[in-house]
């Protein structure tokens, strides 16, 4: 029997997969960029409708984003979840480290750019701008820098938080390097118009010794307060709810950073237990204070 109830369960998530989710495919930036749509059952445009960025050069298909996706349609909510380009054509899963690395932490704001003018030719009017991890802060980032009357609400989860110096001693760790060096090689290369320059050996992200474009690597290391999600909150002008995990080790400080943010649009509350990724229950958690900001 219980066999026979697994089996059921993932025939229904499967129906339900197929019935509701479609690829939707688009042209930006001479590149073909895709996403994943998930409408609720009955709902059209008109409705509530959020759009998902997801973390560090990761992907849609990750299950935190198929099931904040599947929960949201069962509360009637539909979403889209973009894969940001990354600088690659019609790109699916992971990075792929063997190819160059030459996309910015800031393209992604002009990714949610365009899929928020898509949503909106749709006839969307009611966008809640919805984040995770490093998609968090570029959501964090789009909201406090973007006025748009279809925005009704931003819901930022496990936002990355950044400080400078502790950037570049984690690199160092991670790839017994010295990020300065680079840093300032390739600050060099952008600053005499050579931005586009690979640089070989590199390590970047989560890419070990790969080609890296000055300007990428300038991106993603310069000391640029904006990374930090909380600092950005301060400026914040929609309703902005932001949860993280008691169990996350990766935003460990975000729930001390938050005490620093004096803006009574922005909420902070957590889900007891659950880590970064939110999986299994804890996406449901998760889903229910989402949803119940949402329709506030």
């Amino acid at each position: 029997m219980k066999k026979l109830a697994s089996l059921l369960t993932l025939t229904a998530l499967f129906v339900f997969t197929s019935a509701q989710a479609e690829e939707v495919k688009e042209k930006f930036n001479n590149l073909t960029v895709n996403a994943n749509l998930v409408m609720a059952p009955d709902q059209d445009f008109s409705g509530n409708v959020v759009l998902l960025t997801h973390g560090t050069t990761t992907h849609n298909g990750r299950e935190t984003y198929r099931n904040i996706q599947k929960l949201l349609a069962e509360n009637g909510i539909s979403s889209l979840a973009p894969n940001l380009s990354l600088n690659v054509n019609d790109r699916h899963g992971e990075v792929d480290c063997s190819l160059p690395q030459t996309h910015h932490h800031e393209d992604a704001m002009k990714e949610i750019g365009f899929w928020l003018n898509w949503l909106k030719a749709k006839g969307a009017t009611q966008v809640i701008l919805m984040g995770h991890s490093r998609g968090g802060n570029q959501t964090a980032w789009f909201s406090v820098e973007h006025q748009d009357p279809v925005i009704q609400k931003v819901v930022l989860i496990a936002p990355a938080t950044w400080d400078y110096a502790s950037e570049l001693e984690d690199y160092q760790k991670r790839y017994n390097r010295d990020p300065k060096v680079i840093l300032q090689k390739a600050e060099a290369l952008v600053k005499e118009g050579k931005g586009d320059t690979l640089m070989e050996h590199t390590d970047l992200l989560y890419c070990k010794d790969t080609k890296v474009s000055a300007s990428a690597f300038v991106s993603y290391y310069k000391d640029e307060p904006r990374m930090d999600t909380p600092t950005l909150l301060k400026r914040a002008h929609y309703p902005t709810l932001v949860i993280v995990g008691t169990a996350d080790d990766v935003v460990s400080d975000l729930a001390e950073k938050m005490q620093s943010v004096d803006n009574e649009l922005v909420k902070f509350d957590t889900v007891e237990d659950a880590d970064h990724f939110f999986l299994d229950f804890y996406a449901e958690d998760l889903v229910s204070k989402s949803v119940e900001f949402i329709q506030e």
